[in-house]
C-alpha cells in the first residue's frame, strides 16, 4: 500500500477522538476505513475528512450539513459548489453564534442587575436588623 494508513488507536491519538467516535462518523458514512478483518485502516483521504467532520461540529454545523459538503467535492467543479456553499452554511452559522451572543449579553445584564438590586434588599436588611439590636 503506498499511502501511509493509521490503525483507529493511532487516529484517536491524532485527533483526540474516541473509537467509538470513529466508528460512528463510519456508521453515518462520513469516514471509510479500510477494513481487513475486524482490523480498521484509516487513509489521508479519511484523516482530512475527520479533520474537516470535526471542523465543522465545533462551528456547529450538524453531520446532515457536513455530509453534504463533504460530497460536493466531488462535484468536479475544483471545489467551487462545495466551498461556495460551505461559505452559505458558515454565514448562516455565524449569523445565529452573533444572536445568541446578543441574547446572552442582554441575559448577563438582567441578571447582573437584578443582582444588584439584590444585595441592595439585602444590606438594606441586615441594617435593619442591626438597628434593631
Amino acid at each position: 500500500m503506498s499511502e501511509k494508513t493509521m490503525t483507529i488507536r493511532e487516529m484517536c491519538d491524532e485527533f483526540g477522538v474516541t473509537p467509538r467516535t470513529l466508528r460512528f462518523y463510519e456508521a453515518k458514512e462520513l469516514l471509510f476505513p479500510i477494513r481487513e478483518g475486524q482490523k480498521r485502516l484509516f487513509t489521508r483521504r479519511d484523516r482530512a475528512r475527520l479533520k474537516l467532520i470535526l471542523r465543522g461540529k465545533r462551528f456547529g454545523f450538524n453531520l446532515e450539513e457536513i455530509r453534504q459538503l463533504l460530497d460536493l467535492y466531488h462535484v468536479g467543479d475544483q471545489q467551487q459548489t462545495q466551498l461556495t456553499r460551505t461559505y452559505e452554511i458558515a454565514q448562516q452559522r455565524l449569523d445565529d453564534l452573533i444572536r445568541q451572543r446578543d441574547e446572552l449579553n442582554t441575559a448577563i445584564s438582567d441578571l447582573q442587575e437584578q443582582m444588584k438590586w439584590g444585595e441592595k434588599i439585602i444590606a438594606s436588611m441586615n441594617h435593619q436588623k442591626k438597628a434593631a439590636e
